[in-house]
């Protein structure tokens, strides 16, 4: 069959089943990771920014070590743009892998640093808008193009938009408050895909809500991707 033919129809699939046919399809034989890298190739070649399939593709190619994925994407299918000259590598490498805790870290050190507060764990809402757009898409689209579209701040966003801004019905949904009580951390969070949409990047909403709305309000969401 034409493997080109076959990719066409994972569009129609959830990005849970395109995940399940791809890992099936890099099973199947000897060349199918170079064909699979050939249609990532040939999707990136379009004018639009990558979609949670492209994601998908390249961390299952990356995670099966194939040579040729690094040469052809050295830094994956997200752009890693920074107003700072900031490096999104390890940031990448982290989520590529799945070390979502350690990812996680990484993202809260970061945004502190971007604020120019390092060395700090946590915003007030006033540092928030300090945040450059550019690399809160950034780490945005790291985070959820490579998580099958369930983590980042556009979905924690688009889940707390669906509360009708209702924080007690936002906590519950993404899993930060549960059983009523407020899970500790870490060993109570989800570290891997079966967690709610929004679950990660973590926040310390413990300070109260407003520098996380000043995040979900940020100039950077006016227009969101994909």
């Amino acid at each position: 069959m034409n493997a080109v033919t076959d990719f066409a129809a994972l569009e129609s699939l959830s990005p849970a089943q395109q995940r399940t046919w791809l890992s099936e399809w890099l099973a199947s034989g000897s060349t199918a990771g170079l064909a699979l890298l050939d249609y990532l190739q040939q999707r990136a070649q379009k004018p639009v920014f990558p979609q949670v399939l492209d994601g998908c593709i390249y961390q299952l190619l990356w995670q099966a070590n194939l040579p040729e994925v690094k040469a052809r994407f050295p830094q994956g299918v997200v752009p890693l743009q920074s107003a700072q000259g900031e490096d999104y590598r390890p940031l990448l490498d982290l989520i590529l892998s799945e070390q979502w805790q350690a990812a996680d870290t990484w993202t809260r050190q970061q945004l502190c640093k971007l604020a120019g507060v390092e060395g700090r764990a946590w915003l007030y809402f006033t540092e928030v808008r300090r945040l450059p757009a550019t690399d809160l898409q950034t780490m945005d689209a790291l985070w959820r193009l490579y998580s099958l579209g369930k983590f980042g701040f556009q979905v924690q966003r688009r889940v707390w938009l669906g509360c009708g801004r209702n924080w007690d019905k936002f906590w519950r949904a993404i899993g930060w408050y549960k059983d009523n009580t407020w899970p500790r951390y870490p060993d109570e969070f989800v570290w891997n895909l079966s967690a709610p949409a929004g679950h990660l990047p973590l926040w310390d909403q413990k300070r109260g809500v407003r520098s996380l709305e000043a995040l979900l309000l940020h100039p950077a969401w006016e227009r969101e991707s994909a």
